[in-house]
């Protein structure tokens, strides 16, 4: 019906849509006007501020199987950003390909040798320049489709640090049973200590104001950044106030490249304890 309409009144329907698809302006106009405004914001459609930016800070060890459909996936969200990939000093075609990836949106930072994911994210806040930064693993696991709903609350004014649970409502693919488990058991030891509600402390999704980061010295060099973070966003509150938003989560199995362990949830819960009572 619409597509008849325009044409009658001598609109092509593709040049039409080629026009709405370039302007986030027109777009969120159109949807509004079709859904409402009330169900665009449950959706996570809305404007984004003017002058607004987003870093997006990737750890990357040897994920040359994905990581160019990701990069491809983060630049297809309709946000102002700039991308900060820092290389952990991957021993595979990574490094090559990510040299090829790099371009005006996309900063490429290749760490001299291996030191961790935790390591990783502290050279890429150093660099961000954003207004919020979010941190996106480098693998399929998680989907750069759901920023603007994981920005929502910072943009609203309701939150400064926001996580993204894996376990409240949203789809997700069936894997370990364990890790499962271990999952919930590090994320109630850190609510215990932090006296938060979380359901998902160790999520990779986590979005930052920028002056949250300035203001923390983290040490952890691996898998202990969550648990780190955590701790020290916690000890902070109600001066930064916290969210938490479902999120979908398609988990990889280790033949097709899942690196945590066993050793990296004895650590978390080391840090746990370390980051609430001694720093």
């Amino acid at each position: 019906m619409a597509s008849s309409l325009l044409e009658t009144n001598g609109v092509d329907m593709d040049d039409y849509l080629e026009q709405v698809a370039a302007s986030p302006q027109e777009r969120l106009r159109v949807l509004q006007g079709l859904l409402g405004e009330a169900t665009c914001r449950q959706l996570g459609i809305y404007p984004i501020p003017e002058g607004f930016r987003l870093s997006v800070v990737i750890p990357v060890y040897n994920e040359e199987r994905w990581i160019r459909e990701l990069i491809r996936r983060v630049r297809a969200v309709p946000i102002p950003k700039e991308i900060i990939i820092v290389d952990d000093c991957s021993s595979d075609n990574t490094r090559d390909i990510l040299r090829e990836l790099e371009g005006e949106d996309t900063r490429i930072i290749l760490q001299p040798h291996n030191q961790g994911k935790g390591a990783a994210l502290r050279e890429g806040f150093r660099h961000a320049t954003g207004t919020a930064v979010l941190v996106q693993d480098a693998d399929l696991e998680y989907d750069p489709a759901e920023y603007p709903r994981l920005l929502q609350p910072i943009l609203d004014n309701r939150a400064d640090v926001v996580f993204g649970s894996r376990f409240i409502g949203e789809s997700h693919r069936v894997l370990y049973f364990w890790h499962y488990v271990a999952n919930l058991a590090l994320t109630m030891l850190s609510n215990m200590f932090t006296n938060l509600n979380l359901t998902d402390m160790e999520t990779c999704y986590k979005v930052f104001r920028r002056e949250v980061l300035q203001e923390i010295r983290l040490k952890s060099n691996r898998f202990g950044f969550e648990p780190e973070i955590t701790a020290k966003v916690a000890k902070r509150r109600p001066s930064w106030r916290i969210y938490e938003i479902p999120i979908s989560y398609s988990g990889r199995t280790y033949e097709e490249g899942k690196k945590i362990g066993m050793r990296d949830a004895l650590n978390a819960f080391y840090c746990i304890v370390r980051y609430w009572m001694f720093d």
